[in-house]
């Protein structure tokens, strides 16, 4: 089931929101979740695993996306768009999101890895 369910990210350097003298990397994400099952599905919840360049992982779990639990109808997909502040010019982000199904089953589609970095970074 899980496997019907495609999950794509599109990260950004946001420099006007940065504060560089802080410390502060601020990116911009959009994901856009496709249902290419053949039943209609609702995210419930969200798992991030954050990891910053120098290897500190914060984990991040929460009710829906940007205040919302979508449901996704068959050849349908939903897009938001969130953000990540980091310590560090670069990191990592991936994760999971929990749907259930018509049935009432809850399963688990995984975010795949994706890079945060400053392109103004060397490294």
């Amino acid at each position: 089931m899980g496997q019907d369910i495609e999950v794509t990210a599109e990260p950004a350097f946001n420099p006007e929101n940065s504060n560089l003298n802080a410390g502060v990397y601020l990116y911009t994400y959009k994901i856009t979740l496709r249902n290419r099952g053949k039943e209609s599905v609702q995210l419930l919840k969200r798992h991030w695993i954050i990891v910053d360049g120098l290897g500190r992982r914060e984990d991040v779990q929460g009710d829906g996306v940007v205040g919302q639990k979508p449901r996704i109808h068959p050849g349908e997909s939903f897009e938001y768009t969130s953000y990540c502040p980091l310590p560090t010019p670069s990191g990592t982000m991936k994760g999971s999101y929990t749907f259930v199904n018509t049935q009432g089953q809850q399963f688990e589609v995984l975010i795949p890895e994706f890079y945060l970095k400053d392109p103004g970074f060397l490294n």
